[in-house]
């Protein structure tokens, strides 16, 4: 049996006045919306999203479509405020995050992403970014015109291609993960890994390993560092291990994991 342990923090950092990120941990759904738009505008469609998505972690088991479908619904209700208040016209969030869904009736994990916003994964002591940015620097490194490095940097580094807040159907990657035991999730805003290298994430997890500290010491690195953008982050702890009494290799029926979390809105 697993147990799932997870914890958030935010920051609005020292540059901004108002934090337009909004985040949920939940017991089987963790997500992270960073809005854009300014006053009035990106803070609401963040928090359209989160309130649309939470509810899914209410449901019994979750299907991968149950979370596209609720990424279209929460892309709806962004465009019909923006639609009905001319002041928060063209206002938009990304939305990333990790959910426990069940795939022909074993729990995998579903990572999705609209936008720059990440989910990082470590296991076996390593850190791997389990995202890939919709930004405009992104395509430039994949296309091997700019290193991630110069990207940080880069005078379109805050350019996203995808993001929630346009009419149709919005475009979601999703990628399907099994469970395993000791690894952790860590989904944040970019207000995080633009201010941390992937090393500092990594040593900042390596040093604290409960959720709770690791979530408020990688924001508050961020914020450290520069905190030119509101910052937020998720930390999923996946605990405990498969009995393999019966079994020489894997067990048969994993059966699903549970969860604890201190997750609240924010």
């Amino acid at each position: 049996m697993l147990t799932i342990r997870s914890a958030h923090a935010t920051d609005v950092g020292r540059v901004r006045r108002l934090n337009e990120d909004n985040a949920f941990a939940g017991q089987r759904l963790w997500v992270v919306a960073d809005g854009m738009g300014g006053h009035a505008a990106g803070d609401v469609a963040s928090r359209l999203v989160i309130e649309e998505l939470r509810t899914l972690d209410a449901q019994g088991d979750l299907r991968p479509a149950d979370l596209v479908a609720g990424i279209t619904r929460a892309n709806g209700a962004v465009v019909a405020h923006g639609r009905r208040h001319d002041d928060a016209r063209g206002l938009g969030t990304t939305v990333t995050g990790v959910a426990v869904v069940t795939v022909a009736g074993e729990p995998h994990w579903a990572i999705f992403n609209v936008g720059d916003s990440r989910v990082y994964r470590a296991a076996a002591g390593q850190l791997a970014r389990a995202t890939i940015d919709h930004s405009e620097t992104e395509e430039l490194v994949l296309e091997g015109v700019i290193t991630p490095e110069e990207a940080r940097t880069h005078r379109a580094r805050n350019v996203i291609t995808r993001s929630l807040g346009m009419p149709g159907e919005p475009q979601v990657d999703l990628w399907l993960l099994p469970q395993t035991p000791g690894e952790r999730f860590l989904v944040c805003s970019d207000g995080l890994n633009s201010e941390l290298d992937d090393l500092v994430i990594a040593d900042v997890l390596a040093t604290h390993p409960d959720a709770e500290p690791a979530a408020r010491a990688l924001v508050d690195a961020a914020v450290r560092h520069g905190g030119r953008d509101n910052v937020t982050a998720i930390v999923v702890n996946v605990e405990g291990e498969w009995d393999t009494a019966d079994d020489d290799t894997q067990p048969r029926d994993r059966g699903p994991a549970t969860s604890a979390s201190d997750g609240e809105e924010r």
